[in-house]
């Protein structure tokens, strides 16, 4: 796994990368970048955590909406590849490690 250097905010943050992942990584940055600037720039909210939690908030609202369309021999599939689950905690553990301690709950 490699690791690539991002910047949300800008603060920046070293993630852990599969090979071959860096395009979907970068937009997935990129959306959080947007999404994070569109709520401090609205000015209600400033504290950076909050903003995260709102951000992950409207992202996830906005996947979860997403029609799911079905797969060639399959009733469904996820609308976003490798949305399932495992990719979702996946996805949770590389935030965990990029907050470090400023995201956990005390």
């Amino acid at each position: 796994m490699k690791q690539i250097e991002v910047t949300i905010m800008g603060q920046s943050y070293i993630l852990g990368c599969p090979e071959g992942g860096e395009t979907s990584l970068l937009e997935a940055v990129a959306s959080v970048d947007r999404e994070m600037s569109a709520i401090r720039d609205a000015g209600r909210v400033k504290a950076r955590e909050r903003i995260a939690v709102l951000a992950a908030l409207n992202l996830a609202y906005a996947l979860a909406e997403r029609p799911v369309a079905p797969a060639a021999g399959s009733a469904s599939a996820p609308a976003v590849p490798g949305s399932d689950d495992a990719h979702i905690d996946a996805l949770i553990r590389r935030v965990d490690q990029a907050l470090g301690a400023d995201g956990q709950l005390l």
